[in-house]
């Protein structure tokens, strides 16, 4: 009977995925302009710090 009870629950969780509903991919929402502003402003960071190890390690 155990094995029998166990049986069923193996095949119930493998028969779970393939009953799964299909995958919406979502649809992109446009940018606003605050996000545009920190991207700004987190890309010129970006290419401050690289700059400053650039200058740190040259002088190596």
């Amino acid at each position: 009977m155990r094995h029998i009870l166990s049986g069923i629950f193996c095949a119930a969780i493998t028969a779970l995925p393939a009953m799964a509903a299909g995958f919406d991919r979502p649809a992109p929402q446009a940018q606003s302009a605050t996000a545009e502003f920190w991207f700004g402003l987190a890309c010129i960071a970006l290419v401050l710090a690289l700059a400053a190890v650039h200058v740190l390690v040259r002088r190596r």
